[in-house]
């Protein structure tokens, strides 16, 4: 860990102000070498584990180089998953809150007219899968000419998931005079080949670890037969006794098998995967967020990118197809510099898989006994009691920074003749509010929502239902 502050680097008051306030004050050390280079409009490719705090390596630069006053998209951020485009969306949205930096997500099975309304606003960033933002692009809908800055998260699973022809599309379509940014936990030849073909001179930056692995991991593998796994989960379980795990299977079907017999055995648990609807997927990873149940199970799905930072195992139920994904999988725990625990099962046919991943990762996984019934038996009853307690909530970073906020709705919009600047110097003028009070303004044809920051809703609600704006009394009520 960096002792580099991040009031050390050139960045604006709002910038510092919302790092404070999500918790954010030493920088990590991919964020110590990224932030000054990125500053300085250059190009980067970075080798980086994911719980690094890429994110932010790269989220931080972007909020403090996009100029406010611009309207169309000067940065675009390419994910290979839904869940990470909305991730990484929320994290912009928060360190340039205080900004007022407007990002914008697009990603598949989500309307797109409501993406297309929102892309008409002002929009400094754009965060997307390249499906979507290829549709976008083909319909004339995402304004491309000012896109000054390109970040491409997690290019071997974009390139991994089939996705290296969008991404050149979208690349091809995008200025030439632009800054791109290349962020990999892996370095396969067609990742390399993509910055050398689109990339000026980039500087290279590469966070060690312990071969492709972070050394907070503490890796094992347990060798056991298919028909003996659901046992074997059970007795793992009981003698480690996780806070929160992420328990690995090969295929939706799998993962739906295994998490039916969970339930029968009454664990506090969910599933996720691909063939779920989108909306359900997201409920899911926001409860196990928030540690409202400690056991997920999950396809490889799960392990791009989703930054859940204190998740204390991972275990491989099935070991993974390819060798890329043991990275990927194992680390979702051991994030941002806590340890965490990596268990694989190991079936008797997973022998050359199993020396594919230790050949790639670079060291001989340590083969453990299964949990003897004397381990099991000591702790069944402690790990009862920790289920019967229940799971402990945890705090979201980014809660302290949006107990300050309110957002407000106003039912009138772009059909009224309502501008921005109507709301900002009618709400600027009550007592006690100025105009960096007044957070992102989003006006829709009919509606306005308007983000009220620092604590000052309650105070500007209470005013406005009494206040007229361009001589108009609108309804106002505090937005979902």
């Amino acid at each position: 860990m960096s002792e580099k502050k991040f009031t050390d680097y050139q960045l604006s008051e709002e910038i510092v102000r919302a790092l404070h306030s999500l918790g954010y004050e030493e920088a990590t050390e991919v964020q110590s070498k990224v932030i000054p280079v990125a500053l300085q409009n250059q190009d980067l490719v970075v080798k980086s584990q994911t719980g690094s705090g890429k994110t932010a390596a790269y989220g931080i630069p972007l909020c403090e180089l996009v100029d406010w006053n611009e309207n169309k998209p000067q940065a675009l951020i390419l994910t290979p998953t839904r869940e990470l485009a909305v991730q990484v969306n929320e994290d912009l949205t928060n360190i340039g809150r205080f900004k007022r930096i407007k990002s914008t997500a697009l990603y598949g099975k989500s309307p797109f007219h409501v993406q297309r309304a929102e892309l008409k606003q002002r929009t400094h960033m754009v965060v997307g899968t390249p499906g979507r933002v290829n549709d976008h692009i083909e319909r004339g809908t995402l304004s491309l000419e000012r896109i000054s800055y390109l970040v491409i998260d997690e290019a071997d699973e974009m390139l991994n998931m089939g996705f290296i022809e969008q991404v050149q599309a979208i690349i091809q379509a995008i200025p030439n005079d632009r800054v791109t940014m290349l962020f990999s936990a892996t370095f396969p030849e067609d990742v390399a080949k993509l910055s050398r073909q689109y990339m000026d001179n980039p500087t290279e930056i590469e966070i060690k670890a312990s071969g492709l692995t972070t050394s907070t991991i503490e890796h094992s593998l347990i060798e056991v037969k298919p028909a003996d796994k659901l046992a074997l989960l059970q007795n793992v379980l009981i003698v480690e006794s996780p806070d929160s795990c992420i328990i690995f299977c090969r295929t939706q079907e799998h993962v739906d098998q295994l998490y039916r017999e969970m339930v029968e055995c009454d664990y506090p648990v969910d599933r996720i995967h691909g063939g779920m609807e989108q909306v359900e997927r997201f409920e899911v990873m926001n409860a196990f967020r928030t540690g409202q149940f400690r056991y997920l199970v999950a396809t490889d799905v799960a392990a791009r990118g989703i930054d859940i930072t204190n998740i204390t195992h991972v275990i491989n139920y099935d070991i993974p197809l390819e060798k890329e994904s043991y990275v990927h999988r194992t680390g979702r725990t051991g994030r941002a510099g806590k340890q965490g625990k990596a268990i694989t099962f190991v079936a008797p046919s997973d022998g050359r898989r199993l020396n594919d991943i230790e050949e790639y990762i670079g060291f001989a996984i340590p083969r453990v006994k299964a949990p003897s019934e004397d381990a099991v038996d000591l702790r069944r009853e402690a790990f009862n009691n920790k289920l019967s307690a229940g799971p402990e909530l945890k705090k979201d970073k980014r809660e302290q920074l949006n107990k300050q906020i309110m957002k407000l709705n106003f039912n009138g919009g772009k059909k009224k003749k309502f501008r921005a600047v109507d709301f900002v110097g009618t709400i600027a003028k009550i007592e006690g509010v100025t105009a960096e009070d007044i957070g992102i303004i989003t006006i829709l044809d009919n509606v306005t929502d308007v983000e009220i920051l620092n604590g000052k809703g309650q105070l500007v609600l209470d005013v406005m239902r009494e206040t007229t704006v361009k001589g108009k009394q609108l309804k106002v009520r505090r937005a979902k």
